[in-house]
Formats: structure tokens, sequence, C-alpha cells
């Protein structure tokens, strides 16, 4: 678990970091991940750097073991960004109706406008809108950071499963105060 560095044009993608569910119970406590989101949102604003804020408002459309939600989003702000973020007129936001924040989405073309060529990660829930977006983000040529603590998920064995033998495979992973040094 080391990051080496820190493109110059790097953007940080915090995933689903929403009221409905950092509300969810998980496997950290969701209100670390917020904070440490939040600082890391802050600093890269602080090197004029890109912010990604992600949020998910549906889910694809195929077939799952899984029963769909009934209705709309359970909530009227249950898709709002947790305050603690921080969110200015600056951020990126993308909405996404999948788990990764890639398909179907104008994300690759934001980044690539701004000339990004890496991206740190973070989010709930570790192996389902953190994964797939970091698997996405590989998959597109970025390089690809993790920021382990500050990711959770509602099921300890795949955000075990995740950080240990899924990210090493395709990022540098890393504890958030480790990227703060990198970013400087």
């Amino acid at each position: 678990m080391t990051a080496t560095t820190l493109d110059p044009r790097t953007a940080l993608v915090v995933v689903d970091l929403q009221k409905g569910i950092v509300g969810l119970p998980t496997v950290h406590p969701a209100a670390g991940v917020v904070r440490r989101a939040a600082e890391l949102a802050a600093a890269f604003r602080a090197k004029d750097l890109p912010v990604v804020l992600v949020r998910v408002t549906g889910r694809a459309p195929g077939r799952t073991e899984e029963p769909p939600r009934a209705g709309g989003l359970p909530a009227p702000d249950w898709a709002d960004f947790a305050p603690e973020l921080g969110q200015r007129d600056s951020d990126i936001v993308v909405t996404k109706h999948t788990f990764g924040a890639f398909h179907a989405t104008d994300l690759d073309l934001q980044l690539r406008r701004r000339g990004v060529t890496q991206v740190v990660v973070a989010g709930i829930a570790t192996s389902k809108g953190v994964e797939s977006t970091a698997r996405a983000a590989h998959e597109h040529g970025y390089h690809v950071t993790i920021a382990t603590d500050a990711v959770t998920d509602m099921d300890e064995g795949v955000h075990d499963n995740s950080v240990g033998k899924i990210f090493p495979t395709l990022a540098e992973t890393d504890t958030t105060e480790a990227i703060l040094k990198l970013l400087g």
C-alpha cells in the first residue's frame, strides 16, 4: 500500500458521498470517510486541481437477484452531497445511473478537457461505485490512486476483497494523509 506520485494534473473523484448513502450502515464509519474526502477536496481545490463529485440517482436496467427499489428516490434530498464536502461551483458534478462514474456520463470528456492524467478515488461503496469507477478510469488510461481510508462498504468481506485484491491490480493505494503529502 504505497502511492508513489501524483501527476501534475490529477483530479479527485468522490463517489456517492450523498445524504442517502452516507446514512447507511457501513464497515468503517461513513462520517470518517466523508471527513477524509472533504480534506482531500479542500487540498485539491487549494492546488486548483479538479474535484469531481459523483452522485447516483438510479440503477442499471439489467436483471439482478436484488429486487429493484420501488418508486423513485427514498427522500427528496437523498442525492444531495454531504454538506461536509463543501461543494463549490468549480466542482465537476456527475450524475450516474449505474455503479461506475464513467459509464453513460461525460466524466472522461470533462477530465480530458482539463488535461487530467490521474485520478484519486474516494467514496462509498468500495465494491460498487468506487471499484467500478476505478476500473473504468484504469481502462481509460488514467493513473489511479485509491484513498483506502476514504472508502467503505456495507459488507466487510467485499470491502476487504476490493482493497486487498482488486485495487492493487489497477491502482496504487494509500492513506489520505500520504496522498495529501504527495499533493504537497
